[in-house]
């Protein structure tokens, strides 16, 4: 019987039993026979009355200590082996469920977005419909890594949306109407712009692309009104990652501004994960090794949706 190792000495769970624990959530703390209980949320919220349930089994089943996590679950700390199975009946009878492990979509966070002053996108909406949609949807999907996703109310990345396997980011788009711009000397859109995207060349507005994150700050700022409309939408990350190895996701090329259309990006991106991955690698080694404009065709392509129940089932 294989046990597993620690620093501090043996522990005397056999590692196969471990290994499945973990994927009910439950995490083993090296060199003890305790594991740390992680319990799914819904983006970081729970319910009074759930909130109460998780301290009754922290108490009663654990150490009476409760952590959050980076990816905002909760993990009731030092569960004895033996508690496993009746601190997961008991959270159960809440409603409540551990899991958030394994390599599958993992619970989705957010900023809070919906209600930030600078929150460009209902961040706690879409987030919420993604964990219906992918992590509880496609709970019984393996992949050949771990899919965290993320959701950024605004270009300010609070929660980090490029260091994710996907990333989705608030954008609110300003029109610009040069026949109303006075070139003004001290121009206002120019001083409400925090990056310095935005600045008057030869007596006009002039702001460039590749500098803009398209946060909106400028939007109705000019008093002649030539920076007054905008296409509120989502900007789509693909790609990132922390840890060991980091990589920064890379944008999509287009600016999407229909909800619908986001969501179906990340199932076509799950799908493509799954169909065209390694076991192993994460979806940043996917893409580079098939091509960053290969990935972004498939994803702005109907095929993988078409193909869905297909790569599934394999």
């Amino acid at each position: 019987m294989n046990i597993t190792p620690t620093p501090l000495g043996p522990a005397s769970i056999p590692m196969d039993e471990v290994k499945r624990v973990k994927a009910l959530g439950f995490l083993h703390r090296k060199g003890t026979d305790l594991f740390n209980c992680r319990v799914i949320t819904r983006n970081g919220k729970v319910t009074a009355d759930e909130l109460v349930r998780i301290t009754e089994a922290a108490a009663k089943f654990g150490s009476g200590e409760v952590s959050m996590t980076t990816r905002l679950t909760l993990e009731i700390q030092g569960v004895p082996y033996e508690n496993i199975d009746a601190i997961r009946a008991f959270l159960a009878e809440a409603g409540l469920e551990t899991g958030g492990t394994g390599a599958k979509v993992r619970p989705v966070v957010s900023c809070k977005g919906t209600t930030c002053q600078y929150g460009l996108l209902d961040s706690y909406g879409i987030a919420d419909e993604i964990h219906e949609r992918f992590f509880k949807g496609y709970s019984d999907v393996t992949l050949p890594h771990k899919f965290k996703i993320a959701v950024g109310g605004c270009p300010n990345n609070c929660v980090k949306p490029n260091l994710n396997d996907l990333g989705i980011v608030g954008q609110r788009v300003p029109g610009f109407d040069a026949d109303k711009c006075r070139g003004c000397g001290k121009c206002q859109v120019e001083k409400a712009c925090p990056v310095d995207a935005a600045h008057v060349v030869d007596g006009k507005l002039s702001v460039d692309p590749e500098v803009c994150t398209r946060c909106g700050r400028c939007v109705g700022k000019c008093p002649f009104h030539a920076r007054d409309n905008s296409v509120y939408g989502y900007r789509v990350y693909i790609g990132g990652r922390w840890g060991k190895k980091s990589a920064h996701g890379i944008p999509l090329k287009k600016i999407f501004t229909s909800k619908e259309e986001v969501l179906d990006i990340v199932e076509k991106a799950i799908l493509l994960f799954r169909d065209q991955g390694i076991k192993g690698e994460r979806f940043s080694d996917t893409i580079q090794r098939i091509g960053f404009e290969n990935v972004q065709a498939q994803l702005l392509g109907n095929e993988l949706l078409e193909r869905k129940a297909e790569i599934i089932a394999d």
